[in-house]
């Protein structure tokens, strides 16, 4: 392309402290340095995840920054090296990179690549630098990914190139929300048919959780929030029952364990909320229930219990991105949707340009919207 080598001027929506609306602000995206992609952002959607860092309840995160990382779009150029995708390939960026080389990557059980800005949160490239500038400033990175932005710029390990026939728009969602909810019932909770699930968190994860579960044969799906109008959405993608801790002036997990015998097999807590946590795990049975945490919590949230609810046979685990070990995996998850062998298409209930990407944040603040994604 025309912009190959050199400096792109290009609008982003830079958060410039927590607690500030994010700023709309021209920003210069350099070119792409050895085993990096520069790419066209098409699509991205906006998370909770997203929204812990600009209320400054994630700690270690260095602003100025350009948050986003669940988008999908075309590749503009690339660096030195790389030999994997070119100009005009349609990719989705990564959140957790895949180096194919670490202990993590070389482990059939893990997709925490060793390479990943999860905890650290360096803000930079794996090169230690920013290719983000704005108003003289660097501006940091956020988890290699930076999709608030029309271009961004990701090192190879942290893209996913996917099929020429994927509609950006919507499998946008398959770079976090969509992969995290389907694959912690597939993948790490291994549900199996016949089973009985509970989901608390009806958001677009919790949905693709129990679109999951429904996948994976469970017979009956149970959906807790506390915002009832969820719960017609949650039918539409297979849950069989529904809960609003609101209506029970007891604690859910014991109206949990009542209606169904001693608990749940599956427990799946994607909210992020520790008190939550403990609810799930309680309400699964004590003999073999598993509970998945999904939901990130505040940096200062701790979470506590009594070890007799694992001593007897329980499971708690956590899920990054579903179990899917990224480079390897997102292409098959865009392959599998395309021929049609699950349907999430519901669960965009907004879209909007990029320029209102705040007013995108004000539907996930008023619990208005399941997932928005804003076409850049």
């Amino acid at each position: 392309m025309a912009t190959a080598g050199k400096v792109i001027k290009c609008k982003a929506a830079v958060c410039w402290a927590p607690k500030q609306p994010l700023s709309i602000e021209e920003i210069e995206v350099a070119p792409p340095k050895a085993h990096e992609v520069r790419i066209k952002i098409v699509a991205t959607g906006i998370c909770r995840s997203d929204d812990h860092v600009i209320e400054g309840e994630i700690s270690g995160i260095k602003y100025p920054l350009i948050l986003g990382h669940e988008a999908a779009g075309i590749v503009e150029s690339v660096g030195e090296g790389v030999t994997d995708m070119k100009p005009g390939d349609k990719v989705i960026p990564l959140g957790i990179p895949q180096c194919g080389k670490c202990k993590c990557c070389l482990n059939p059980y893990s997709n925490l690549c060793y390479k990943n800005d999860l905890e650290k949160y360096s803000g930079m490239l794996l090169d230690n630098t920013s290719r983000f500038t704005c108003k003289g400033k660097p501006v940091h990175h956020f988890i290699g990914t930076s999709t608030f932005s029309e271009y961004t710029v990701v090192d190879d390990i942290a893209v996913a190139k996917i099929h020429q026939d994927a509609p950006l728009d919507k499998v946008c969602l398959f770079g976090c929300s969509f992969s995290t909810g389907y694959g912690s019932a597939v993948n790490t909770a291994k549900v199996k048919p016949g089973s009985t699930c509970a989901v608390f968190g009806l958001g677009g994860v919790g949905l693709s959780v129990i679109i999951g579960c429904k996948a994976a044969g469970a017979s009956r799906i149970i959906a807790v929030d506390l915002n009832s109008d969820k719960f017609a959405k949650a039918k539409e993608f297979g849950a069989t029952d529904f809960i609003n801790p609101k209506d029970y002036d007891r604690p859910i997990d014991e109206v949990l364990t009542e209606m169904t015998e001693d608990g749940v097999d599956y427990a799946f807590e994607v909210i992020g909320n520790t008190g939550v946590m403990t609810s799930a795990l309680k309400s699964t049975h004590f003999g073999y229930g598993k509970t998945v945490i999904i939901g990130l919590a505040p940096s200062t949230a701790t979470i506590s219990f009594d070890p007799m609810l694992i001593l007897t046979g329980r499971v708690l685990t956590g899920a990054i991105l579903g179990g899917f070990k990224p480079k390897d995996d997102i292409p098959k998850l865009v392959s599998d949707y395309l021929n049609k062998k699950f349907e999430f298409d519901g669960l965009v209930t907004h879209r909007l340009p990029f320029m209102k990407i705040n007013e995108g944040f004000e539907l996930l603040h008023k619990g208005d919207s399941i997932r928005t994604v804003l076409t850049v």
